[in-house]
C-alpha cells in the first residue's frame, strides 16, 4: 500500500488546467456569445433548468445577489423579485442589452448590469449576500475562478457545471463517428474546493437535451456545431439522417441532460 499518496498532495487545479487545454470543446469568444444572444433571448427563459436551479437557492436573510455570466438575465429577473438588489454580470455586451431591455418589460429597477469577464479584476465589484454563476464556468483556471466567487459571497455561493464532461450525447457523437477529449468534469470543482478548504454541497440539475429540444433539423444542427465547431459535409449529413431517424425511446433516453450544482455556504 502506498502510504503517500494523499489527496492532499494532488493538485486538482493543475490536473484541471491541463484538461481544459486538451479538450475538444473550446471556450467561446466575446463574438461567438454576442452572436448567439438573439437566440438565446428566444429560447433560454422557459426550461425545467431555471425553475430548478431557482428552487435550490435558499434567499434565508439575503438582499443582493451577484449574478455571474448572467447572459440574457434567465435568472437574474426572476432574483429580482426575491431581492433588493441584483448585480448582473456578463462580458456580452450584446447579452446585456437583452437584459435591460428584459427588465425594462418587466419594470424592474433593481437590476444592475456590469459587464465584465472572468479575467478582469473583480475590484470594483461589490460583494453581496449570495453569487450565482450558472452554467457559466468555462474558465482556464478553476480555482481562480472559485475564488473569485467565494470573495465576493457574503454568505453562500451557487454554481452549476456541466455532468460528464461532454456537451453532446453518445448517440449524437456515434452518430458522426466523432471522436472527442472531453472537458474536465464537475468532480474537478469539488476537489478544488476541498483544497480551498470549502466543503460543498453537490446536487442534480436537468435542462432539455438536444433530441427533444429542437422540432427543426436545421436548429439541432446549429446547435451541435455550437459545441464541436465546423463540420465537415459529411458528418453534417449523418446529423439530418441521425435526426430524421431518432425514436421516441431514443428521445426519451437524451430527454435530459444534468447539471452538477455545487454550493456551500461562507
Amino acid at each position: 500500500m502506498n502510504t503517500d499518496l494523499k489527496l492532499e498532495k494532488i493538485d486538482f487545479n493543475k490536473l484541471y488546467i491541463e484538461q481544459k487545454e486538451k479538450t475538444t470543446f473550446k471556450m467561446k469568444s466575446v463574438e461567438d456569445w454576442n452572436k448567439k444572444a438573439v437566440y438565446m433571448n428566444e429560447r433560454i427563459h422557459k426550461s425545467i433548468y431555471n425553475e430548478e436551479f431557482l428552487d435550490a437557492i435558499n434567499y434565508q436573510d439575503c438582499e443582493s445577489v451577484l449574478d455571474v455570466g448572467c447572459g440574457v438575465g434567465n435568472l437574474s429577473l426572476k432574483i429580482a423579485s426575491k431581492v433588493k438588489t441584483v448585480y448582473s454580470m456578463d462580458y456580452s455586451p450584446s447579452m446585456l442589452e437583452h437584459l435591460k431591455q428584459n427588465a425594462a418589460e418587466l419594470s424592474l429597477t433593481n437590476i444592475n448590469p456590469i459587464e465584465q469577464s472572468w479575467y478582469d479584476s473583480w475590484d470594483n465589484i461589490p460583494n453581496t449576500d449570495i453569487v450565482i454563476a450558472s452554467r457559466s464556468m468555462e474558465v482556464k483556471d478553476m480555482k481562480n475562478a472559485l475564488e473569485k466567487l467565494n470573495s465576493k459571497a457574503n454568505k453562500r455561493v451557487y454554481l452549476t457545471y456541466k455532468v460528464g464532461g461532454s456537451f453532446l450525447d453518445d448517440d449524437i457523437l456515434n452518430a458522426i463517428k466523432k471522436d472527442i477529449v472531453k472537458k474536465p468534469d464537475y468532480i474537478y470543482l469539488l476537489n478544488i474546493l476541498y483544497s480551498m478548504g470549502i466543503n460543498a454541497s453537490v446536487n442534480f440539475l436537468k435542462s432539455e437535451g438536444r433530441s427533444s429540444m429542437y422540432t427543426d433539423v436545421d436548429n439541432f444542427i446549429k446547435s451541435v456545431t455550437w459545441s464541436l465547431g465546423e463540420l465537415s459535409q459529411k458528418e453534417e449529413n449523418s446529423l439530418r439522417e441521425y435526426y430524421s431517424n431518432v425514436d421516441e425511446e431514443e428521445k426519451q433516453r437524451n430527454k435530459y441532460v444534468y447539471w452538477a450544482l455545487i454550493s456551500w455556504e461562507k
